[in-house]
């Protein structure tokens, strides 16, 4: 054996065991001899080491008689040079022996080979196979996505060596890759433009493949000149997410950097931070979906909030002199931009306002709020229903402007005593009044929808209103669009067909009516809000 090499391994208990049984079943003489350069190591039986060859073994199964030789060489899988001989007495097989001897023994040492082969490299990877249990566990008890990206970053650097680490996760909305999580020196904070940062942690995400740099070819890494030595090794694994349907996709980067011993990451590190990614990649999908289910609750419940809001802005219509009165409200969303409005004048007199905003959804749910305030103050202040508009329209232009909107407005005043309606419109179609034979007289436009009427706009118009047999009518176009059909009358004909058929029955029974036909109509046209209302002269 040449110097400083260690001393050969005894034999596998395993392998001696087939040799005692062969030697005492067979009453074969079996020894084994380790061939080390110039030396010959006794293996079986146990004897000493001799330089010349020599073998002072005794083998009681052949004593008694002559006895035939036969020898082996043996080259297992392990790599060593055996000699097996086997010692026979005369007249038996001893080159038959010899032979299966021979075969059994390579087998058995290469079964006991591989034994302690896979033996250490299950003890070399129990830190990583304990290092990926660990990460699953944290994961499975860490909520926040933060918190369990730094215990996971550090126990990765602690089994693999690393001296710095980071993670840094996509985000989809605006395609940057922001910092999650980071061990040791101060790096890049980002965040990084996935598309378009030549750093290593960006191209890694995008090429979707893994990138590891050898001390002597490290290239530029995601650190600012001079934090890191040049020639540490760099390795960074893409975090990959597979659904259970549909493509892989990356969500992110895990980066290592440099080595608190030297060296360099090697192949199995990669495999290593490979699984790790993919366990990462899957916590951050859940972690994402779990956010964008939270949101969608919170965003459900702050809708019907807002929903809630703003039905307990329009008022209750049982409180008023001088008219019978029935509304409704249906927005397309859970909120939007239609709206009515009664008020209780002086001498009796009833202001009645109905307004459509040009969208639905929350902006026309901020314009309709602001509409009602505004015409809460003014309708208190002018009797007059022109000048009403005029001092709504002029509160609202910027505002309107800017949210490129427009609302038409129906005003107008009822005088029970005088018997008449006095009316300003703002470009709002949809406003009647139904007769007491059924006949319906529309209520015309006098301007255009307020944020589009000029500084000069705004007049009214004066009819006769008889308390005992006129409705007022008013309603949104989201109610009668929802009753066309490619064929038939009009959504707007079928609306005041019945409302003029049941004219003489009560606000609510017509309102009740109107709804429950448009609720069983089928949808030909996108949904918008829909708001209708009934006045009668009181009883």
């Amino acid at each position: 054996m040449s110097a400083g090499r260690p001393p050969r391994s005894p034999l596998p208990e395993s392998v001696r065991e087939s040799l005692d049984e062969f030697s005492t079943h067979l009453g074969l003489g079996l020894t084994l001899t380790a061939l080390e350069d110039d030396r010959r190591i006794r293996m079986y039986p146990d004897g000493d080491s001799r330089a010349d060859g020599a073998l002072s073994a005794e083998h009681p199964a052949v004593e008694g008689g002559p006895c035939v030789v036969a020898r082996r060489t043996l080259q297992p899988r392990d790599g060593s040079r055996l000699e097996l001989e086997v010692m026979e007495k005369v007249g038996g097989d001893a080159e038959g022996a010899a032979d299966l001897v021979s075969r059994s023994l390579v087998r058995a040492l290469d079964s006991a080979h591989e034994i302690r082969f896979f033996t250490f490299e299950l003890s070399e990877r129990y830190e990583e196979i304990n290092l990926l249990y660990s990460i699953s566990e944290t994961l499975g008890s860490i909520l926040r996505l933060d918190d369990a990206a730094r215990v996971i970053l550090g126990e990765v650097c602690d089994v693999m060596g690393a001296r710095r680490g980071s993670i840094w996760v996509h985000e989809s909305v605006d395609g940057m890759l922001r910092l999650v999580a980071s061990v040791g020196d101060d790096g890049v904070q980002g965040p990084l433009n996935a598309s378009e940062s030549p750093a290593v942690t960006a191209r890694v995400f995008r090429d979707a493949r893994p990138m590891m740099a050898l001390p002597e070819a490290r290239p530029v890494v995601d650190v600012p000149s001079g934090a890191i030595d040049e020639r540490e090794t760099f390795l960074s694994v893409p975090i990959r997410y597979t659904p259970p349907e549909g493509e892989a996709r990356t969500v992110g980067v895990i980066n290592l950097i440099g080595r608190r011993h030297g060296g360099r990451f090697t192949a199995s590190d990669q495999k290593l931070l490979s699984a790790i990614a993919t366990q990462v990649g899957a916590a951050l999908e859940n972690n994402r979906l779990i956010r964008q289910s939270l949101a969608r609750e919170r965003m459900a419940r702050e809708m019907e909030l807002a929903h809630n809001l703003q039905m307990k802005l329009l008022p209750p219509l049982d409180r008023f002199d001088g008219v019978r009165a029935a509304a409704r409200v249906e927005p397309a969303e859970m909120v939007g931009g239609d709206f009515y409005q009664v008020f209780q004048l002086q001498d009796d007199k009833v202001g009645v306002m109905i307004g459509d905003v040009s969208s639905h959804g929350f902006p026309a749910a901020l314009i309709m709020a602001l509409a009602m305030s505004a015409a809460s103050i003014y309708a208190s202040e002018f009797p007059m229903p022109a000048k009403v508009l005029r001092h709504v329209d002029d509160a609202l232009r910027d505002e309107l402007e800017t949210t490129e909107m427009y609302l038409t407005l129906f005003y107008g005043v009822l005088d029970p005593t005088a018997q008449t309606l006095t009316w300003s419109n703002a470009g709002h179609p949809h406003a009647f009044v139904v007769g007491a034979d059924g006949c319906t007289e529309r209520l015309l436009a006098t301007d255009p929808p307020v944020g589009i009427a000029g500084p000069a706009s705004y007049e009214q118009q004066v009819r006769r209103w008889d308390p005992s047999g006129d409705l007022v009518f008013l309603f949104t176009d989201g109610l009668s669009d929802a009753l066309v059909t490619p064929s038939g009358p009009t959504g707007e004909a079928q609306v005041l067909d019945v409302v003029a058929r049941h004219r003489t029955a009560d606000p609510r029974f017509i309102i009740d009516t109107l709804f429950g036909l448009v609720a069983g109509a089928p949808a030909h046209v996108p949904a918008d809000d829909r708001t209708a209302m009934v006045l009668a002269g009181a009883r």
